[in-house]
């Protein structure tokens, strides 16, 4: 009854012309001055982009830490204010050798380990693969620095599927200067690379590699290899052999010969 009284009294020049207007009035004849008060972040859509949003940037720039908020930061939020800042300069001087030089002494070579770290993996990342060399060899010079076959496997593959096969054969062959094996997915990028290369032999010369890795060799190297060497069937029968004494319960799919001329 105070609802049907409250709205029978407006004249129809005074009547509310929001919505949210009506419901104050409605909560004024009905409700306390406490639920009066609670109204504009409850129904009030200007409250809630007006005001809420006006709060939400004062607190954020109250307590905003630093961090940039592109989207790089958004998806690696792992990596530090530093080494962020290190890669967007790295990138920034990367075509000017004497700016770059001068950027690495002054900010990359006092990173610690981690952000060392954190640099290669997103340069690999990024795909920004001549940087990521020069910081691979920046981690090899430092004090800390071990072998470590994931740091090798992870350039490898960056390079690999960027077709920079050279540069992968030489960060391959210090990898194997130190005695570590890569793993199969390793084996299978850079085989793969060499295929999409145009070079069946050197990714024959990865395939013998992987034979003679003192862990067991997996089903997918072979399968890519296989499928590769479709146009050279006589590496193909060599791999297939391997293949079907290594896998004897798996069956090989072999497309008809005259697709290859193979007769």
């Amino acid at each position: 009854m105070a609802i049907r009284a409250a709205v029978s009294r407006l004249k129809p020049a005074s009547f509310p012309s929001s919505y949210t207007e009506l419901l104050r009035i409605i909560l004024v004849a009905n409700s306390s001055q406490q639920q009066i008060t609670r109204l504009p972040l409850l129904y009030s859509p200007r409250a809630r982009i007006g005001e809420g949003t006006t709060a939400a940037l004062e607190l954020r720039r109250k307590y905003h830490d630093g961090r940039p908020r592109g989207p790089l930061w958004r998806g690696k939020k792992m990596i530090g204010k530093e080494a962020l800042f290190v890669i967007l300069g790295l990138k920034r001087f990367k075509d000017d050798e004497e700016k770059l030089g001068k950027f690495i002494k002054t900010h990359v070579l006092r990173l610690l380990k981690m952000d060392k770290i954190a640099v290669l993996v997103e340069l690999e990342r990024q795909e920004e693969i001549h940087l990521a060399l020069k910081m691979f060899r920046i981690i090899q010079e430092e004090d800390w620095y071990k072998p470590d076959v994931y740091l090798y496997k992870d350039l490898i593959v960056a390079l690999a599927k960027c077709k920079k096969m050279e540069e992968a054969m030489q960060i391959w062959e210090s990898m194997r200067k130190e005695e570590l094996f890569p793993d199969s997915q390793t084996y299978a990028e850079v085989i793969r690379g060499f295929l999409r290369y145009g070079s069946p032999a050197d990714a024959m010369n990865i395939y013998e590699d992987m034979m003679k890795s003192p862990e067991p060799p997996e089903e997918l190297p072979f399968r890519i290899l296989l499928k590769g060497l479709l146009p050279h069937p006589l590496l193909r029968n060599r791999v297939k052999q391997d293949f079907e004494e290594l896998f004897p319960e798996r069956h090989i799919y072999d497309p008809p010969e005259e697709i290859f001329g193979m007769r």
